[in-house]
């Protein structure tokens, strides 16, 4: 059925005419949908960016620039003033305004959106005037302009005419926002196929000028890596990623295609359930092993990460002890230092904890949204077995693991595995979303309710600390404080890799950080 698809694509591609810059790109799985407020989700939220914009847009370098708003300022420590882009409409043509910011940011703030962190700060959008807007936050808020390229900005006309103003959670949810857009950003939405294609054309109305030859873009999901490496080679897709590690020489030796590299930000890890009183996979027991930080730590300690990062990444991986990668704000090299590998000390852990003959459990794994997952968790199966513990993995898209681990209302894990790059890419941002519960927007992706109240503390004081000396000291004191409780297990920062054809100019396609694909910032020959 895999090649299938890319024989379709093939036929579709014969009937665009012959001077069409069309740029076809594929990863191993589709977007979880279009709404701006829901599924903060990489490459997702790369789509939402070339529909929709923010009041600033953040280049390839992670810098800050104009976007919605031109100019930007701090009027006192719990305002910020921004100037808004003068003539700018959306793709049906209404004229952007301040309302529409203020909408935005209601559904931002509902509690179904999984993107409210980002403007969980903000208190109200005062409209100064025509051209001017205030964003007025709870406290002081140093990092205020950082979130701001992924608060996306809709039509409150739009929103309100197709009844779309609600906020309605959930991977490819069945509402009408999900499945169409109506942003100002540099691209209009032509098509969308959930897990089929998603088609985008330049915007006509665009305030802002692409110079970078595509007339279509056409972002089609291809499951299998052999299938999207074929498809690559053969000419029917432009680009891919990621290029398996087994492939990348055949790519780069094969005419007219490369492999193109660099570091990803996003830091791989598995969480663990501490706050049920019974595991999911105890019942009757009245126990959950992973309340007790021995038993974390066991499992921490039996986990040969040397071993993933040699065999299963095959070299292509650094090894980690902190929930933050080197380049994001707030990284701290203590934290980094990782716990040795020891399954004799592991065993002797359970042992004290109670459980001499281990225990059994559940690992939820997505097999479609980070590089080699399943096979780390595959890995980690026979690890754990060696220490007692008998685990059963639960491997599946991308779409199903984010709802059966992700949604407040069940968090339905005990054990699982999550990326995370922090979108402002400052530690706070992870610390909000995965280690704590009770500030504002809080515990969005903390899937296994860790909770600490010095680290509480810490994040919330972090949160509006406009020292940066003692506010990054804030961050590393938390982070420590997690590492030492075996809050999460990190495991590695993952190399990135684009396979790409010699039709797009390849000093335009240095893969970002995010992992993401920016299509104003690719050109084509």
């Amino acid at each position: 059925m895999r090649y299938v698809m890319a024989t379709a694509l093939a036929v579709a591609m014969a009937a665009l005419p012959a001077h069409a810059k069309v740029l076809r790109y594929s990863t191993n799985a589709d977007l979880l949908g279009l709404d701006p407020a829901i599924n903060n989700e990489g490459p997702t939220n790369a789509m939402k960016t070339n529909l929709y914009e923010g009041l600033l847009y953040r280049n390839f370098d992670l810098s800050l620039e104009p976007a919605l708003a031109t100019e930007w300022s701090q009027a006192s420590p719990t305002v910020w003033r921004f100037k808004l882009r003068q003539g700018v409409k959306f793709h049906d043509g209404t004229p952007f305004t301040g309302a529409d910011v203020a909408f935005s940011l209601t559904r931002y703030q509902s509690e179904q959106a999984d993107m409210r962190g980002y403007m969980a700060t903000v208190k109200e959008v005062k409209v100064v005037d025509a051209n001017t807007i205030d964003l007025v936050t709870n406290g002081p808020d140093p990092i205020l302009p950082q979130q701001l390229p992924l608060f996306f900005i809709m039509s409150k006309v739009w929103a309100e005419k197709n009844n779309t103003t609600q906020v309605v959670r959930g991977t490819s949810a069945p509402t009408f926002i999900n499945f169409n857009a109506n942003g100002t950003g540099p691209y209009k939405l032509v098509e969308r196929v959930a897990d089929n294609r998603t088609v985008v054309e330049p915007n006509p109305l665009w305030w802002g000028k692409l110079d970078n030859g595509i007339t279509r873009a056409e972002f089609r999901p291809i499951a299998n890596a052999a299938t999207r490496v074929a498809a690559l080679l053969s000419g029917e897709i432009d680009l891919m990623y990621p290029v398996p590690s087994q492939d990348k020489q055949r790519i780069n030796s094969t005419k007219g295609t490369k492999v193109l590299e660099g570091p990803e930000l996003r830091t791989i890890f598995f969480g663990f359930d501490q706050h049920r009183a019974e595991s999911l996979d105890m019942k009757g027991s009245g126990k959950n092993p992973f309340k007790d930080k021995r038993v974390r730590e066991a499992v921490y300690k039996a986990i040969d990460i040397q071993s993933i990062a040699r065999v299963v990444m095959r070299g292509e991986s650094r090894p980690t002890g902190s929930m933050v990668a080197p380049g994001i704000a707030g990284f701290s090299a203590e934290v980094d230092k990782r716990p040795a590998f020891n399954p004799d000390e592991a065993k002797k852990l359970l042992t004290e904890a109670g459980y001499p003959n281990g225990f059994q459990v559940t690992l939820d794994c997505p097999n479609d949204r980070y590089t080699n997952d399943e096979a780390i968790c595959q890995a980690v199966v026979p690890m754990l077995a060696r220490v007692g513990v008998q685990v059963k993995l639960n491997a599946q898209t991308r779409s199903l693991h984010f709802d059966k681990i992700g949604l407040k209302e069940n968090r339905n894990t005990s054990f699982y595995m999550l990326g995370w790059t922090p979108g402002t890419f400052d530690a706070h941002n992870m610390l909000v979303n995965i280690v704590t519960m009770d500030g504002p927007g809080a515990g969005q992706n903390n899937s296994g309710v860790y909770r600490n109240a010095k680290v509480e503390e810490l994040t919330l004081k972090a949160g509006t600390e406009m020292d940066p000396k003692k506010r990054l000291e804030m961050l590393a004191e938390a982070q420590m404080i997690h590492k030492n409780e075996y809050g999460h297990i990190p495991l590695h920062q993952q190399t990135l890799a684009w396979g790409v054809r010699d039709e797009v100019i390849h000093d335009s396609v240095k893969p970002r950080p995010s992992n993401d694909v920016d299509l104003r910032q690719i050109k084509m020959k």
